[in-house]
């Protein structure tokens, strides 16, 4: 009785290959969750960065004045 007791307290092959199964999801998921997340960090960074550029209003004379058209006025 004891020694049948003790073999069902431990894991069966079935039951090992499962867990295996089971951690390899769990790494897999979590992998893919960090590079979401980075990902996400670094598109809300270029964000922040767009909406903090000031817009020059004089971009557009100096664009024309560097391939030599001449300034509105």
């Amino acid at each position: 009785m004891t020694a049948a007791t003790l073999h069902l307290a431990s894991p069966t092959t079935t039951e090992r290959a499962l867990l295996k199964i089971a951690d390899a999801i769990t790494a897999y998921t979590e992998n893919r969750r960090l590079l979401r997340a980075e990902r996400r960090d670094i598109a809300l960074d270029l964000l922040r960065e767009q909406q903090a550029r000031k817009q020059d209003p004089r971009a557009l004379e100096y664009a024309m004045l560097s391939i030599g058209s001449r300034p509105r006025r």
